[in-house]
């Protein structure tokens, strides 16, 4: 703002995923490429044409004034949460301290002072918070269905593909040849291939374009891994909590809902629920989590897997609060879509009710639904 220099920032979604950063970081970097071997190249043609030459087929660009800046959608402290991410960044040599976060840049005070412009990656709607951003919005990539329409000037690319690496990475090919390197190409790589679960057809994600875009990545560098290889790399570090405290375990894929009266979490943690039990001081984690940030409640959803990736699930209700709790296992217990297959565990503590799942395919999203109606 001191500078008065535009700045063009690339940011994903709140959940700030591997889809989401990669997103932001590739398409940021080759938006700044493609802006500066365009005017090296007039720079070029005007050197020439001292000694005469045609003209050329477009007006020359001006000097790059606009920063490209991608920026991930959390407060710096949450990145360690995102497991898969640090792993794979780390894994291609992009250090932490090379990012910047949501909370290290005043979106907000850039456009007031009329320098902000901003392209969505992975979403297309920013939150209410951020509605005053809305009118900085100059293009927008994602790969879900629309659910608002954009101002004219805005280019929307909404295609329903895995993965919005996938869109990033078809972007990037149109592009003048020579921008897109191997980070960047195996960043694509990795994100697409854990997105659309190994381009498996039986897991419902993958399209036609997903596979052409990893096609595409690895015929331009041969020496991208095995996609067996990465994918089974970065499913072990999403699912790797072991560094983390119990309060980030449960913040790192936290949904939360609300009613009139109490507000309810529900955590997906990715550890059997044995080892969540015994670990030390979980009560009180439980308890200081709660009060911290004033649920009534915690819906903690355990998954793992055995060797031959076959998943399994468990459930823990914690609260304090006896009438809540025991409407919510309730709830759980006689639901019928879908009927979650409950079998009631013994538990170490009287606030808190543990089941086994016996419907491994009621994931989250299907058990969102049931909460919200006990509620």
């Amino acid at each position: 703002v001191r500078r008065h220099q535009e700045i063009h920032v690339v940011m994903g979604n709140e959940a700030c995923d591997l889809d989401s950063t990669v997103s932001a970081l590739a398409l940021a970097y080759f938006l700044a490429k493609v802006r500066l071997v365009r005017w090296l190249g007039d720079k070029r043609w005007l050197g020439g044409c001292l000694t005469g030459c045609h003209p050329p087929p477009l007006q020359t660009s001006p000097a790059p004034k606009a920063a490209f800046i991608p920026v991930l959608n959390i407060p710096r402290a949450d990145f360690a949460l995102r497991t898969e991410t640090t792993f794979l960044l780390r894994e291609q040599g992009i250090p932490a301290a090379s990012l910047i976060f949501r909370d290290e840049i005043d979106l907000g005070g850039l456009h007031r002072a009329g320098l902000l412009s901003l392209t969505l990656v992975d979403h297309h709607v920013l939150p209410g918070a951020d509605a005053a951003l809305e009118e900085a919005v100059v293009e927008v990539l994602d790969h879900r269905p629309l659910e608002r329409d954009r101002a004219p000037g805005c280019q929307v690319t909404a295609e329903p593909v895995g993965s919005c690496a996938t869109l990033v990475t078809e972007r990037i090919a149109q592009g003048p040849p020579g921008v897109l390197d191997r980070p960047t190409a195996a960043l694509l790589h990795g994100t697409i291939l854990l997105d659309c679960v190994n381009l498996s057809p039986a897991a419902g994600k993958v399209t036609p374009r997903d596979v052409a875009c990893v096609s595409l990545l690895e015929a331009r560098f041969p020496e991208l891994p095995a996609r067996d290889t990465v994918f089974e790399a970065l499913q072990a570090a999403k699912f790797d909590v072991s560094g983390l405290t119990t309060e980030q375990m449960l913040r790192k894929d936290l949904k939360v809902l609300s009613s009139d009266e109490l507000v309810l979490a529900v955590s997906a943690i990715y550890v059997d629920l044995e080892t969540f039990l015994h670990r030390p001081g979980l009560l009180q984690d439980l308890d200081a989590f709660c009060q911290a940030r004033g649920y009534a409640g915690l819906v903690a959803m355990m998954i793992s897997f055995n060797e031959r990736n076959e998943p399994s699930r468990q459930l823990a209700v914690y609260s304090r609060r006896e009438t809540l709790r025991s409407a919510v296992c309730r709830a759980l217990e006689e639901a019928t879509t879908p009927s979650l297959h409950l079998q009631p565990l013994l538990s170490p503590w009287s606030c808190v009710g543990t089941y086994a799942q016996g419907n491994a395919l009621a994931s989250r999203k299907k058990v969102l639904p049931i909460l919200r109606a006990a509620l």
